[in-house]
């Protein structure tokens, strides 16, 4: 029901290794001609920005976010020792610098996500300890036990978005909890309003601008 969310998630703050240009711009993304077809593939990934085949040649290095955070810090790259005519992700590039940046900004993205307490942390692993079992040993009784849970996640997770509306959260204070982006965090609340369930809908203009009826009237 949510599983698709549940990974971007994730996918808000994935990493990768960015590049600059010689003019400071952040380039788009490198096409590559294959020849005849409709499908032109692509690439953002540091190496292919090498400056061959009419190729734009990246000019710095920085940590880079899908979150739209990028490095303070600039990792210049020294043409003259790389070898010519070699694809850049062959070469003995330093990528430490822009990982490390990386690593450090989802440090503070974790920090300021909220921590699950002790004993429900603990519940959670050994369910999924459970699960892991029963998925080989019984997995007819591994898909009615993820069956009720899907009901109960999709029951607990309406009730929980409901009463953030009602405190008024900002959904930038509901996507720093959950250590993701606010496009995301609303995406990942509204999925859950709009599971199929005997509640009320959610009010109409509330932070999520969720168009369907108030807490509170029958559907």
């Amino acid at each position: 029901m949510v599983d698709r969310v549940l990974k971007a998630l994730g996918a808000a703050h994935e990493g990768a290794v960015g590049v600059l240009l010689a003019d400071g711009s952040e380039p788009g993304p490198v096409y590559y001609d294959v020849g005849s077809g409709a499908h032109m593939p692509s690439s953002t990934a540091w190496h292919a920005y090498d400056g061959r085949f009419s190729r734009p040649q990246a000019a710095v290095l920085r940590g880079s976010c899908s979150c739209g955070w990028r490095g303070a810090a600039e990792y210049p790259i020294d043409w003259t020792t790389l070898p010519a005519d070699t694809p850049l992700y062959e070469a003995d590039v330093d990528l430490s610098g822009p990982i490390a940046d990386y690593d450090a900004h989802l440090s503070v993205i974790r920090d300021s996500a909220v921590p699950l307490p002790a004993g429900l942390s603990g519940l959670l692993a050994e369910l999924v300890r459970q699960l892991g079992d029963l998925a080989s040993e019984e997995p007819l009784v591994a898909l009615k036990a993820l069956a009720d849970l899907r009901h109960v996640i999709a029951q607990t997770g309406q009730d929980a978005a409901y009463e953030l509306a009602d405190r008024d959260m900002s959904i930038e204070e509901v996507a720093a909890a959950l250590g993701t982006s606010p496009a995301v965090a609303r995406t990942y609340l509204n999925d859950y309003l709009h599971c199929p369930s005997p509640r009320w809908g959610f009010p109409a203009g509330r932070m999520w601008s969720t168009p369907v009826r108030g807490r509170g009237q029958r559907a």
